[in-house]
């Protein structure tokens, strides 16, 4: 009695071939989803860290008895910059205040939380002309 050759893939073998695929596929496209989720995000921090820039090179020079400034952007950006008199010892002859502690935050709403990009310097304290 001759035995036949099968020749080809068994039904069980095709399922176990395309629950493979289908999990494979299934973390490709999660990893590609997260990857432009990071993409956005890194574009988010970009331009809030541009724009908190942009306000403290704006205000290099500050009232000597503080400064409290916000706002908001086109674009959903909210922006706050305050100052106060840095603490500390200062040198004999330099007014209280010359030095101005300096902190920018930018805050934005990205869908799933509100985010914040916090810059902090010093900048010059000067007074106020009349």
């Amino acid at each position: 009695m001759m035995r036949r050759f099968q020749v080809g893939f068994s039904l069980l073998e095709m399922l176990v071939a395309i629950a493979v695929l289908g999990l494979c596929l299934g973390a490709l496209y999660q990893a590609v989803a997260g990857a432009s989720r990071n993409v956005s995000l890194d574009e988010q921090y970009a331009y809030a860290s541009v724009l908190a820039e942009s306000l403290l090179a704006n205000h290099q020079v500050v009232p000597i008895t503080g400064l409290q400034l916000s706002g908001e952007t086109e674009g959903g950006y909210g922006w706050q910059v305050s100052t106060q008199p840095a603490a500390g010892d200062y040198p004999e002859g330099m007014k209280e205040g010359v030095l101005q502690d300096i902190e920018v935050i930018v805050s934005w709403d990205d869908g799933h939380r509100v985010r914040q990009f916090l810059l902090e310097s010093i900048v010059i304290g000067a007074e106020e002309k009349q």
